[in-house]
């Protein structure tokens, strides 16, 4: 009797320490499943849809021209004193020699032109005076482009030295006849040029500005790709996000016309759209 007893109380005392690990281990689920369930919903960066100017561009290239230059040949045996390369203004002396004073007749930079002693002669040296404020530059526009070539047309200009930097200009007169060997008009563009940094004989990357507007924008990292169709996430009220599909026109630095799909004001998802899907809850962050 005792013996079966004992059995009974072990028998009871198993299926009590069963009973305690499974209850512990349904517990611990419960508390985990609760504790993840209240995630917060993922931040993402949100993009208020908004008009931005568009454009579509001619590109071009040139050399830098200055607006207005001179030169003078000096004999350095005749020099009172040094030269000094600067800026220098109108009437300023540019050089003494023992015959003359040379000053400025215009506002402008002081160089010297590289030409070689052989035809130079080794006691003579090329000064020269460039007025570089404004920037002339010399294109040849395809004449397929003829009806959008006018004075007056908006120029941007990049130069390879200052990456990221855009000069702006305008085309200041244009040829009345296309060039029969080229197939082109020549056009002059003159390029804002204040901080000098553009220097003459420099190759410029030119864009001429055209067909002008202002439309609906969006930053190109805010469209999904599907097959043939594009879609942004747009961001409710209740801060679910909604697949919905745009149809989409000039792309511009970076930036895409939105010609239908979205309104003024709307807000979407800018970036970090892998992670997401539709119906979504989402916690916007302004940028």
């Amino acid at each position: 009797m005792k013996r079966s007893k004992k059995v009974t109380i072990g028998i009871i005392i198993f299926f009590i320490i069963v009973a305690a690990v499974i209850g512990g281990r349904t517990a611990m689920g419960l508390y985990f499943k609760k504790k993840f369930s209240k995630r917060p919903p993922p931040g993402v960066i949100v993009e208020i849809v908004s008009n931005k100017k568009f454009n579509r561009t001619i590109e071009s290239y040139c050399t830098a021209l200055s607006s207005k230059t001179t030169s003078f040949k000096i004999k350095k045996s005749e020099l009172l004193e040094p030269i000094k390369f600067r800026a220098i203004k109108t009437g300023e002396v540019i050089a003494k020699t023992q015959n003359k004073t040379i000053t400025a007749p215009f506002s402008g930079t002081i160089g010297t032109r590289g030409i070689s002693s052989s035809i130079l002669g080794t006691d003579s040296i090329i000064v020269t005076l460039d007025d570089s404020k404004k920037i002339f530059c010399d294109l040849q526009i395809p004449e397929v482009f003829a009806s959008i070539l006018k004075k007056g047309l908006k120029v941007n200009a990049e130069f390879l030295a200052y990456k990221n930097k855009v000069y702006n200009g305008v085309i200041i007169s244009h040829a009345s006849r296309v060039d029969a060997q080229t197939r082109s008009i020549l056009a002059r563009a003159e390029i804002n040029n204040n901080s000098l940094e553009i220097l003459p004989g420099s190759l410029l990357d030119i864009q001429l500005l055209y067909d002008e507007k202002e439309a609906l924008s969006v930053a190109d990292t805010s469209i999904i790709f599907e097959d043939k169709k594009k879609f942004v996430y747009k961001i409710l009220d209740t801060n679910k996000i909604e697949k919905t599909e745009v149809l989409t026109g000039t792309r511009l630095m970076g930036s895409l016309e939105i010609l239908e799909g979205l309104t003024a004001n709307d807000k979407i998802v800018k970036e970090g759209l892998s992670r997401l899907a539709d119906g979504m809850t989402v916690r916007p962050l302004i940028k």
